[in-house]
Order: C-alpha cells, then structure tokens, then sequence
C-alpha cells in the first residue's frame, strides 16, 4: 500500500516550491495538499483562534491530486488537515516546503515551513520540512529531487522518535554538484535588524524591517557550515525547549 503523504508549507498553494515537492512527492505514494491561500512567510507556529478557518477544495495540482487552500497559518494546515480532511486516516509522512529560502540556524523558529513541520510531529507523525536557499519566485528546484526523495524513503523506513523532526536546507542551484548530505547541528547565528523609517501618503511614519544574518559559530559541523560547502544540511529539531543541564542546576535555587 502506498504511504499517505500530507504536504503544507508557508510560501502559498500558488508557489513553485509546492508545485515541484508535490511532485516528487507523487512518486512515492498518495498526496493531499493542505497550504495557505497567501503568503505567511515568518508566520512562526501561530495558529488561527480568533476567526474562523475557511478551506476550499483546489484543482490547483491536477485531478489526481487531492489539494485545499486554507485561510490559516501553516500550523493550520496540518490540523485541519490531520483532523478534518484526512480525518481517521492515518498519515505516514508530513513535508513542508519546498520553501523559497534558507531556514538554516535561527530561521527555524521564524519559519512557517518548519513549524508545519512541527506541529505534525506534536501529532505524532514523522515529517520533515525542506528549504532552499533561493528567495527568487521561479528558483531551480532541479538538484533538489534526488536526495528528497532518499531522505523521506529513509524516514519512512526507519521513522522518526517521537517529538523530532527534520529541518533539511539544500544550497542554492548552481554549476557546481551538490556534494552530498550533512547530518549537522544548528548554528549558533542570529538576526540583527534595522528599521527604515518612511512615510505614508498622508505623512505618518511606518517602518520597514530589513536585516542580515551574523553567524560567529564558524567550522563547528553547523548546517550553515555544511551549506556554504555545498552540502545538503539536515538537522534533527525537537519542539521541547527545555534546558535539561540547566533545569538540574536550579534545583538548588532558593524559590
């Protein structure tokens, strides 16, 4: 029997990341779509409380695949999904993506497609969020459908623990080959922003967010060290925060 594979991601039901993983993903057994009718990039794991969830059936991916457009966030996606669409039907795999750029390091807690991921492994089903490092609306996905393939086959062959799931980044298209796949840890990076201030029509300020990534975790096995050498990145992500060394260290605190 064909595995029953749910597919979500943030970039919108109308992108080319989806396009392309829902058709690598066909090859391996039955696909439902469930993604965001907009954009909601940076949507991080919010879910909708205080409006209603709107879901239309699409024929966004041809007859023989079953697709919906949801009002929702991608954490959305894969509740109503898991809960409703596919209602008493067990899921074997959850991927998210492809997303049109990196969810390397810090982006992992920003990133809609990783928390699509997420939420599916707090239901307790393997999945697996995949990222390219191209923001560019009509990337080359090309070198990507190989190693998606042999990724998710290993993970339905030997699973998933539960509450872990995967963040995979593959580098940017180029003439070089890919060089294979580092199973790597997340480097310690973050965001420093800044806000250009402009005005309105009506002369009231807004602000706009811009920013740059500043990694000081260098040659240290990172995924972001594995993607500037032309690897394909996969780092195993839990949705349990908690410091464990530091929650021992506490118990001698006088509360």
């Amino acid at each position: 029997m064909k595995p029953l594979i749910l597919i979500a991601n943030d970039d919108s039901i109308y992108s080319k990341g989806i396009r392309v993983l829902t058709e690598i993903m066909s090859e391996m057994g039955e696909v439902v779509v469930v993604a965001p009718d907009t954009h909601q990039s940076g949507m991080g794991h919010a879910i909708t409380l205080g409006e209603p969830l709107r879901v239309e059936k699409t024929n966004n991916f041809g007859d023989h695949i079953q697709s919906y457009k949801c009002s929702g966030t991608p954490a959305d996606c894969v509740k109503i999904g898991k809960h409703q669409i596919l209602k008493g039907r067990k899921i074997d795999l959850v991927v998210s993506g492809i997303n049109h750029g990196s969810n390397a390091s810090i982006a992992v807690l920003y990133s809609g497609t990783m928390s699509a991921a997420i939420e599916a492994a707090m239901e307790g089903i393997p999945a697996i969020g995949f990222s390219l490092c191209d923001f560019a609306s009509d990337a080359d996905f090309s070198h990507c459908h190989d190693y998606i393939i042999k990724i998710c086959q290993q993970v339905l062959v030997h699973g998933l623990p539960k509450g872990l799931t995967l963040n995979v980044n593959f580098p940017a298209h180029s003439s070089m080959p890919l060089q294979g796949v580092k199973v790597v840890k997340q480097a310690n990076a973050i965001f420093r922003e800044r806000f250009e201030e402009r005005k309105d029509p009506y002369g009231k300020p807004y602000y706009w967010m811009d920013g740059d990534l500043h990694n000081e975790d260098l040659n240290n096995n990172t995924d972001l060290d594995a993607l500037a050498e032309n690897y394909v990145s996969i780092v195993p992500v839990k949705y349990d925060l908690t410091d464990y060394d530091e929650l021992k260290q506490m118990q001698s605190w006088d509360l």
